[in-house]
């Protein structure tokens, strides 16, 4: 059996991973930007071949799977799904566990799945304005934030997926501080005006929602285009440092378990959150006339206004989320990849190792910001060692030269994987192996060390304590979801039938 992969990052480097571990023995062939150093090995041992090429371009990435005659593709980042590669594949008979453009949709524009997500009445919504230029946004933040107060307090973001950058969080409710918030929502809007410009695949350009405050955690799922199954529920931490401060990243690391929770979500509280997945994907394929096969992921959080709730959907696994369900996975993947393809998802039991995870991320300073200052360092690696400390390293951005040398490429450079009985023992495992990573010319590399702490724990369980509290009282008086505003002289305001009511014309007028 002959598979190939698309990607170059520690999430990829997972996959491979995860496919080498196959009974089937199959050679593997991947495609990436970058040589990544732990894939190009698995693709030598294996009898493949690996390639450099642009993983964005359907017929270059077509035209190699062709050539190497592989039996199936595995799709590992966004990016080509949005530009189609997965359509591409299967118009030439090679079946491909990705999703098609047209249901990638869900993740590519924000925008539109919050659409989705209201026309067909899904669960876990936020209140949500779009925008097709900065001033459009600043127009109408500053005329109606005083009759619509939940755009006082915001989540500003690109309407697109991009790479998870971009997202701003306002809070506007010191009277003395309006004025300074006002020109930060403007100065952001401007900011992503001017970066969206790269993309030109959708209209909207700026997403605005309301603020919601809760735990986030992460629900991966298996998709054939008729059953989905979930996958152990993961928590990824963005923030660059400790205890959630600093700029947003990709995903400095991430927790799981033991079992399919974790230690702040419920399993009442999963099974919402999988009942919300399998709506949004059933509503896309309805919308579409497609089916939906591939992996497809719920980016959460548990809110005091709907309890599980949607913040974004991905078409694919994340990173480093990959990491911890597929250090888990017990069943064959390659027999998972073949039922998705099949349609048989339903028949095939899944399981998983009954273990806690801890992934953490090592990055050159520079990043996430300045990511030229990350790139070009000499990488040395001690992998025996870590593997004696019982971890598994995924190479990130890192680049393997002809000369055997290894180079960081400017972003998460290695990704650390222990598994334990708790997520502190797998903690303070992943901590062991930390020092065996080095740039050689001296320049600094940085992680979490609190990433499945006690101290970050008990803040996770606290915060979902009382965000659970809220919104079960809400359930219980009939009021969950429903948004009230007050006004002086005006009485009272429903901000969801306004949004509703536009919605609803916006529909009428397209």
């Amino acid at each position: 059996m002959k598979v190939m992969g698309i990607g170059n990052a520690s999430r990829e480097h997972a996959i491979a991973e995860a496919l080498e571990r196959s009974k089937h023995h199959p050679m593997i062939f991947w495609l990436a930007e970058i040589r990544n150093p732990g894939i190009f090995e698995i693709c030598k041992r294996s009898g493949g071949e690996f390639a450099l090429s642009k993983t964005t371009a359907p017929e270059k990435v077509a035209s190699h799977a062709e050539k190497w005659g592989v039996d199936f593709v595995i799709v590992g980042p966004e990016e080509p799904n949005f530009h189609g590669v997965p359509d591409e594949l299967e118009r030439r008979g090679i079946p491909c566990v990705g999703a098609s453009r047209d249901v990638a949709m869900i993740e590519m524009s924000k925008a539109e799945m919050r659409r989705l997500q209201w026309e067909y009445g899904i669960k876990g919504k936020l209140l949500f304005k779009t925008f097709r230029s900065s001033q459009e946004a600043y127009t109408v933040l500053e005329r109606y934030s005083d009759t619509l107060t939940w755009l006082q307090n915001i989540a500003l973001k690109p309407a697109r997926q991009a790479g998870g950058k971009g997202v701003k969080v306002v809070e506007d409710q010191q009277l003395y501080l309006h004025d300074e918030k006002q020109r930060f929502k403007s100065k952001h809007a401007d900011w992503l005006e001017g970066y969206m410009k790269s993309y030109s695949d959708i209209d909207d350009k700026i997403l605005v929602e309301e603020k919601v405050w809760g735990p986030e955690y992460t629900l991966q799922c298996f998709a054939d285009g008729n059953c989905i199954k979930g996958m152990p529920l993961v928590q990824d931490n963005k923030h660059a440092h400790e205890f959630d401060i600093g700029t947003e990243t990709g995903g400095m690391g991430s927790i799981s378990g033991p079992g399919f929770t974790l230690p702040f979500i419920t399993k009442e509280e999963y099974q919402e959150s999988l009942e919300i997945v399998r709506a949004l994907v059933k509503a896309i394929q309805d919308k579409t006339g497609k089916i939906y096969h591939g992996v497809v992921a719920g980016q959460m959080m548990l809110t005091e206004i709907e309890g599980p709730t949607i913040i974004e959907m991905y078409s694919r696994f994340g990173d480093p989320e990959a990491l911890n369900v597929l250090g888990l996975l017990k069943t064959d993947f390659v027999d998972v990849c073949l039922a998705i393809i099949d349609g048989r998802l339903s028949k095939l039991d899944i399981e998983f190792d009954d273990k806690a995870t801890v992934v953490k991320a090592i990055a050159p300073k520079g990043y996430p910001d300045n990511r030229d200052l990350a790139k070009n360092h000499l990488v040395s690696v001690d992998e025996q060692v870590i593997r004696q400390e019982n971890c598994k390293l995924y190479w990130g951005s890192a680049s393997l030269s002809e000369g055997g040398e290894i180079l960081s490429a400017g972003s998460r450079l290695v990704e650390i994987l222990a598994m334990s009985d708790d997520i502190q023992r797998a903690s303070r495992i992943v901590d062991k192996c930390v020092p065996y990573v080095k740039l050689l010319d001296g320049w600094g590399l940085f992680y979490r060390s609190d990433i499945g702490s006690h101290e970050l724990l008990s803040k996770r369980i606290d915060i979902a304590d009382r965000v659970r509290r809220l919104y079960q009282y809400r359930r219980s008086k009939g009021i969950l979801g429903k948004r009230i505003d007050w006004l002086p002289r005006v009485g009272k305001m429903d901000p969801v039938a306004l949004l509703k009511d536009e919605l609803s014309k916006s529909k009428e007028g397209g």
